[in-house]
């Protein structure tokens, strides 16, 4: 049977860092916190006050056990039942406190994690004001909608003596056909003793409707009257929801048992309240005294018991906040030790868990404190543990690097052990994104609304769970802002760019022009020819005359072009020595010399040789000849390949020659970077290959030879398959690439354009039209606010998002991917710090 191992060739990514030493720890700064992978063995005494200390500490990710089993499976079942019960208490106490709008003080500190004896305490405390206030709500709900009803039925009461006295006309609603003056109209306030009625409340919006059913089910038959109720009692008048409902008292007279039959279902369909109502006046009346006697006497009662309520919720609020933050830290606890796995002798828990290096006597110092807490006789054992697992990845940050870890982290975090880009973000990300937006003007506000974002740290941070996701994610970013600005104005100032004007601090390397016809204190433009007009290369920056030339779009186009380029293969050529610099730390030498190597090679012969060329054109080249461009250069390179050049398009000598070598040696890294790495990887293979002891003669049946050797040539294909991907995405990216960082120059090019044109459009067009009249200056004044407000809008906001947008992608594509695998798993400890810190669980604090 064939002795090589197939698997080998499934994970043939893997043999190099299996050919690797094992990693040490190394620069902080450049690659993650080494890990380990530990064991503890606590006792049941113990497991609980260890796991709480653990959980303060907040150092270690610990490692299900128990993976694949189901929660009724695992321990400690029970507590999480009542952790649950007893966060839906508490979710109920958050409601009705929120309903009242009891606000907590702002200044809080969270509380330690209870012990056992403070859980049952609390428990029972939650109980108890549990069943209190959800009695008193019930009584409470019960107490109003009797009093509502009588509300209702001492309306219905006065409406009906309205109904049946003469003259009620004036009320009557005559909005549908059948309204008009009753022929049944009677004196003393009673109705006719032939008729049926029926009286009660219905809510106003639903009075048309309620009278064109009744129209048409009854076919006219049935006299409605209508009268709305002004009374806006802080009681009964109100829904349930606190908002006030506005409604009618009605009354229906009908003949017939069928049409009261027919009249009963429809305001039984129409949510109306039926009240009974007697025929005689006195009667009446005095119902009427009797209800509102009932209604004073359930106004204090109601009283009472709002009064009792509110107590009830002041003192569930006073310690509301303390009550969340130990429930989840208690189940917190529990629900991770619902992870462990109990010992053969079932005299405790094994945990394993990963956890720094540098951090594991604080780790075993924490476990002692929870022993000595409990008392226990036992002593926590912690054992490293080395296995082939990966780690998780962990990178120390501070304020400054945290939000450009989380942009890195948002495109994949980086496997154990490879260089962290986040490092050279903090100064590249910024940097790329001043040269698209570079504006001294512009630069100044994102820097201080960055500084005022930081100035105020203290206050945000304690308003978290109330901001809405924008402002947050900007004040997550606040470092970054402030960076954007300042690199935004240091590029500025290398344009010489101020709200799309210029400034001279350093004077000009241009003298006057030939042309003396020109008034430069006028508006005229000149053409600036360095074969005549130039003395020597300016000081810094921009030269500012090149603000009042004709061709200086045509200058600023050529000079950020090349700048984008010459800026894109440096990132690229850093991003492939970045990957060498990884390629070494692995051991992985197989990708120095067939991946590296001819990858660096062929960016150089390309890329490397039209930015000499662009550096040949500034230093070399006489600036009185009319020179070839480059990018016409470089596509003869390639379409006339071993052409001579005439004398006109040469650079320089031998310069046909240089070209033919380069694209010759360019297209030799081709099949190197295709057939090198895996043809080698099978020598070492064959090279590793072990001789097995002979295996009985049952194991060599015809399927097991034919499903290896099935997995051997489907792991062949697969790695040249792999490799053959790989090699023609990075020899077209070389070009893409370099085109995608022309970005730079066009969004560059689009921010000074549109500040140009916002600028002329409104301030320099008010100053055009400005007179010394009353209304000469409140255009201006108009004019400057449309200006500030399309400054704001368009070129901070959109711009600004526009820009910061395409340098994440140069960052994302064009430079990690050189170097960037992104294949890990990030490191998430049981710690309160970060549960609590969650945004669910914040918005449920932060919102008592």
């Amino acid at each position: 049977p064939a002795c090589t191992s197939s698997s080998t060739f499934i994970e043939w990514g893997k043999l190099n860092r299996a050919m690797a030493t094992h990693p040490s720890e190394g620069n902080k700064l450049l690659r993650a916190v080494e890990m380990t992978l530990v064991q503890m063995f606590i006792s049941h005494e113990s497991v609980y006050e260890c796991i709480k200390e653990l959980g303060e500490l907040g150092e270690v990710q610990f490692v299900d056990m128990l993976k694949g089993n189901s929660l009724f499976q695992r321990s400690f079942v029970p507590e999480l039942k009542r952790a649950d019960e007893m966060e839906r208490k508490l979710r109920y106490f958050v409601d009705e406190v929120n309903k009242e709008d009891i606000v907590a003080p702002l200044d809080y500190t969270f509380p330690p994690a209870p012990t056992a004896l403070e859980i049952s305490d609390l428990e029972s405390n939650i109980d108890r004001l549990h069943e209190e206030l959800k009695e008193v709500n019930s009584n409470l709900g019960a107490l109003v909608k009797s009093y509502t009803e009588l509300l209702e039925m001492k309306h219905t009461l006065i409406s009906a003596d309205v109904f049946f006295a003469k003259g009620s006309g004036s009320i009557w609603s005559g909005n549908t056909p059948h309204r008009s003056p009753s022929p049944y109209d009677t004196e003393g306030g009673e109705y006719p003793r032939h008729l049926c009625y029926v009286t009660g409340i219905i809510d106003q919006p639903k009075i048309t409707t309620f009278e064109r059913i009744l129209w048409r089910t009854c076919r006219g038959n049935v006299f409605v009257r209508i009268a709305e109720i002004t009374d806006e009692d802080p009681i009964g008048m109100y829904n349930s929801d606190g908002d006030y409902t506005p409604k009618s008292a009605f009354i229906c007279m009908f003949q017939g048992e069928e049409l009261k039959a027919r009249v009963m279902k429809i305001c039984n369909g129409m949510g109306a309240r039926i009240y009974p109502c007697k025929e005689k006046v006195a009667e009446r009346r005095t119902i009427r005294d009797h209800v509102t006697l009932r209604l004073d006497e359930m106004a204090d009662v109601i009283g009472q018991t709002q009064e009792y309520r509110m107590k009830c919720l002041a003192e569930v609020a006073a310690d509301l906040r303390d009550w969340i933050v130990k429930l989840k830290k208690w189940r917190a606890i529990y629900y991770t030790m619902s992870k462990f796995n109990v010992d053969d002798t079932h005299t405790g828990y094994i945990a394993e868990g990963w956890a720094q290096v540098s951090k594991l006597p604080d780790i075993q110092n924490a476990l002692n404190r929870g022993a000595k807490t409990s008392g226990s006789r036992v002593r926590p054992i912690m054992n490293r543990v080395y296995t082939d697992e990966s780690p998780p990845t962990h990178h120390l940050t501070n304020k400054l690097t945290k939000g450009y870890q989380a942009l890195i982290d948002a495109y994949g975090v980086a496997t154990y052990q490879e260089i962290n880009p986040a490092i050279f973000t903090v100064v590249t990300f910024p940097f790329l994104f001043g040269i698209m937006f570079g504006d001294m003007g512009h630069g100044p506000f994102l820097f201080f609304f960055g500084v005022w974002m930081i100035y105020k740290e203290e206050h945000f941070d304690k308003r978290k769970a109330v901001m809405s996701e924008i402002f947050y994610m900007l004040y997550a970013g606040r470092y970054i802002i402030l960076m954007m600005g300042i690199f935004a104005a240091y590029a500025g100032f290398l344009y010489n760019d101020i709200y799309s004007k210029g400034f001279n601090i350093f004077g000009s390397s241009w003298h006057m022009p030939r042309n003396d016809k020109v008034n430069y204190s006028s508006t005229d433009y000149v053409t600036l020819d360095p074969k005549y007009d130039y003395d020597q290369p300016y000081f810094y920056g921009i030269d500012p005359m090149w603000i009042i030339a004709e061709n200086e779009l045509t200058f600023m186009n050529s000079y950020k072009m090349k700048m984008s380029v010459i800026l894109g293969l440096c990132q690229m050529t850093f991003g492939l020595c970045l990957s060498c610099i990884n390629y070494k730390y692995f051991g992985q030498y197989v990708d120095i010399f067939l991946t590296f190597i001819p990858q660096m090679i062929f960016l150089q012969c390309i890329i490397g040789y039209m930015v000499f060329l662009i550096f040949w054109k500034w230093f070399m080249v006489d600036v009185g000849r009319n020179m070839p461009s480059i990018l016409t250069t470089m596509i003869d390179m390639f379409l006339d390949f071993g052409e001579p050049i005439s004398k006109s398009d040469r650079l320089y000598a031998y310069q046909e020659y240089v070209q033919v070598v380069l694209v010759i040696i360019a297209a030799c890294m081709i099949p190197i970077l295709l057939v090198g790495k895996p043809l080698v990887l099978n020598y070492l293979e064959k090279r590793q290959v072990q001789t097995y002891e002979e295996l009985p003669e049952a194991a060599y049946t015809e399927e097991a030879l034919r499903q290896e050797e099935e997995e051997y040539r489907q792991a062949q294909v697969d790695m040249w398959v792999h490799q053959g991907i790989h090699t023609i995405e990075y020899c077209l990216g070389v070009i893409s690439n370099t085109a995608s960082y022309l970005r730079l120059w066009a969004l560059s090019l689009a921010h000074a354009e549109l500040s140009s044109v916002i600028w002329e459009m409104t301030i320099q067009y008010g100053f055009y039209i400005l007179v010394w009249d009353k209304g000469g200056f409140a255009l201006v004044f108009f004019l400057w606010l449309l200006w500030a407000v399309l400054t704001v809008s368009i070129l901070l906001c959109m711009e600004g998002l526009s820009a910061f947008l395409h340098a994440l992608r140069l960052h994302w594509v064009e430079f990690q991917n050189k170097f960037y695998s992104g294949n890990g798993r990030p490191f998430l400890p049981f710690s309160f710090a970060l549960i609590l810190d969650n945004e669910e669980n914040l918005e449920e604090i932060e919102s008592v």
